[in-house]
């Protein structure tokens, strides 16, 4: 995918291996689970039709109830129950079976697979019994055919197999959707005049690429359309490009002035009020053949939908069943299973391994109470697994969660405040209490304080601190806690005395300054934190051989990274502040000015030193 590049030094070894310059790995900026990031509304609701299984779910982490509202016709669906084989080279002999059964007496047929090579698989074998059908995948010309696919899916005699990732969520309408079928005609017809060639393109050397078109298989269609109505629609595409312009438009605006000539909202526009008029009467010349081919579909029995493999959620399953039996129309749906499916192996315990070494014969269909209970089991199983995964994930999130809220606090609150003066000062206070602490240590008795180490890591903070004396800091504070106040008095005079030398050399330059800082520290800190905690997340699990906690034990490496975080955040902006030059230049060297500016003002001092830490003593002053 554009853009895209694989983690944990994965990328650079594929480049390394190609022989292409290696780049640096992508940084994670910010990151949120969907369980917090929902939660992160007021209100919160939803709507779907297979939610009642995942109840339990929607409780413990959403605290919603889930309601089910009847629905608007009575459901007439007839849902048949499992078929099990002991191989699944039964399981797929028996699904052509099936499929061959309803394409003869005209019903369409819904084949849905959990992946792509088996769609590629069973397609291959109803060709071979001469069955037609279409294939709805992943694949980019089954993609680029979807709509298609999924419009006549529901007509007579139909066979769609569809992979679980594709077409869930579309209405099958029975005999054909007149409606989509009126503005696939009306598209092939005005998009090749008013829709511009494509330029720029990247195209492969060795296969030229293939020409656009809009044209759609004439068997899609119920009917081929009248003359009359096919004048009418040459009409109305003439207007368009005489107002547009001939292929003056890119796909996507075409595409778009389609759909709101093919929808029901109010229209002032001439053009598209004429396409829609030319859309309504192909819809009706249409419904004339799909109503009739509607009832030829319902009198032998509607959607019929097959599932070929339990999948790890009740919910999907209902999801495939779901596209049968709409509004109150009729339908059925099977599923055929086998012992060796994935599920039932990996989870299906010593049971359902006894039974497939007990059945040896490997076309004939099982039926037993306590073969359908193993088979529940074994797919609760999986229900349960991928929720304590979720579960967990949204645990561990929590860590973050509020690591989070209050970091984006922090950085709000520097975006929208006209001034940052109180929040700068605060940083100066604290900046203070730590380097005390870090040098001296609010336990150590008077006589063993270091006065001299501690006006060393000051004045290399601050060279407006340079008056400090050992005389002067013991004449302030004979106990730790007044040389505390004092300390927290003198950084936040010299904080304010900075402000005062910058905004005479240039006034406002301080806010703007402040606030850079804040925000470039705040972003770059918490982008090393996100690194720091990800790679706890990886190695904590290793602790419960040692019988203690990993979520426990998470939380507290995670609160102490970002304790030490914050800590890094204030001294660093703090530190910046202390050192800030500004450069005085001509407005001809704007540009140079600007990397002048970054380079004191991105948490550096003037001599390029970074902010020390509050106990390491360093021998030269940055003054």
């Amino acid at each position: 995918m554009q853009g895209r590049r694989w983690s944990d030094g994965l990328h650079q070894a594929v480049e390394a291996k190609e022989g292409l310059p290696i780049q640096n790995e992508t940084v994670t900026l910010a990151s949120i689970s969907y369980q917090n990031f929902f939660l992160q509304f007021p209100k919160l609701c939803g709507m779907t039709g297979t939610a009642a299984t995942e109840s339990a779910e929607f409780e413990s982490i959403y605290k919603l109830k889930v309601t089910m509202v009847p629905t608007n016709k009575p459901m007439i669906r007839k849902d048949d129950s499992d078929v099990v084989f002991r191989a699944t080279s039964g399981k797929w002999r028996a699904v052509v079976v099936e499929i061959s059964r309803m394409h003869k007496i005209g019903r369409p047929v819904l084949v849905g697979t959990t992946s792509v090579e088996q769609s590629d698989a069973l397609s291959e074998q109803l060709r071979e019994a001469g069955i037609p059908h279409e294939v709805l995948n992943a694949k980019p010309e089954n993609v680029e055919r979807e709509a298609e696919i999924v419009t006549q899916s529901g007509r007579l005699g139909a066979v769609t197999i569809a992979t679980n990732m594709a077409g869930r969520g579309t209405d099958i309408i029975l005999g054909g959707n007149a409606e989509f079928m009126a503005r696939l005609k009306l598209r092939e017809i005005l998009m090749p005049r008013v829709v511009r060639p494509a330029e720029g393109v990247f195209v492969s050397v060795k296969k030229p690429p293939p020409k656009r078109t809009w044209k759609v298989s004439e068997s899609l269609f119920p009917c081929t359309l009248s003359k009359e109505k096919t004048k009418l629609a040459e009409e109305a595409v003439e207007v368009a490009v005489k107002m547009w312009g001939p292929r003056s438009l890119t796909e996507l605006e075409a595409e778009e002035r389609l759909s709101y000539s093919c929808e029901k909202g109010p229209v002032q526009d001439e053009v598209i009020a004429k396409l829609r008029s030319t859309f309504l009467e192909i819809v009706g010349e249409y419904k004339v053949y799909t109503e009739e081919e509607k009832k030829e579909v319902i009198s032998s029995g509607g959607l019929h939908v097959i599932g070929t493999e339990r999948h790890e959620s009740r919910r999907i399953d209902n999801q495939l069943r779901g596209r049968s039996g709409r509004q109150g129309d009729p339908g059925s749906s099977r599923f055929f299973l086998s012992l060796e499916d994935n599920i039932f192996r990996i989870f299906g315990g010593d049971r359902i391994q006894g039974m497939m070494r007990a059945f040896r014969v490997e076309d004939l269909p099982i039926e037993s109470k306590m073969l359908t209970k193993a088979l529940d089991e074994a797919q609760r199983k999986v229900e349960n697994y991928f929720f304590d995964i979720r579960k967990q994930l949204f645990e561990y999130d929590e860590v973050l969660n509020s690591q989070r809220d209050r970091i984006y606090t922090e950085r709000r609150r520097a975006l929208e405040a006209d001034d940052l003066q109180a929040l700068l000062i605060e940083y100066a206070e604290l900046t203070m209490n730590d380097i005390l602490q870090a040098n001296i240590g609010s336990d150590a008795p008077k006589e063993s304080w270091d006065l001299e180490k501690l006006i060393s890591k000051l004045q290399q903070y601050c060279y407006l601190l340079n008056d400090l004396t050992p005389d002067l800091l013991a004449a302030n504070g004979s106990t730790y806690e007044e040389l505390q106040q004092y300390l927290q008095l003198r950084g936040r005079e010299a904080y304010l005395q900075k402000r005062d030398i910058v905004e005479k050399e240039a006034p406002g330059l301080m806010k703007e300054a402040e606030k850079f800082l804040i925000l470039n520290n705040i972003d770059r800190l918490w982008k090393e934190h996100l690194q720091a905690l990800k790679f706890v997340q990886q190695a904590v699990g290793l602790r419960g051989y040692a019988q203690r906690d990993p979520l426990i034990e998470y939380k507290l490496e995670g609160y102490n990274l970002f304790i030490e975080m914050m800590a890094q955040i204030r001294r660093n902006v703090i530190y910046a502040v202390y050192q800030f030059k500004p450069v005085m230049v001509k407005p001809q060297d704007q540009k140079k000015s600007d990397k002048v500016d970054k380079a004191n003002t991105n948490g550096r001092g003037s001599n390029g030193a970074t902010n020390p830490s509050p106990s390491a003593v360093s021998s030269q002053s940055s003054a």
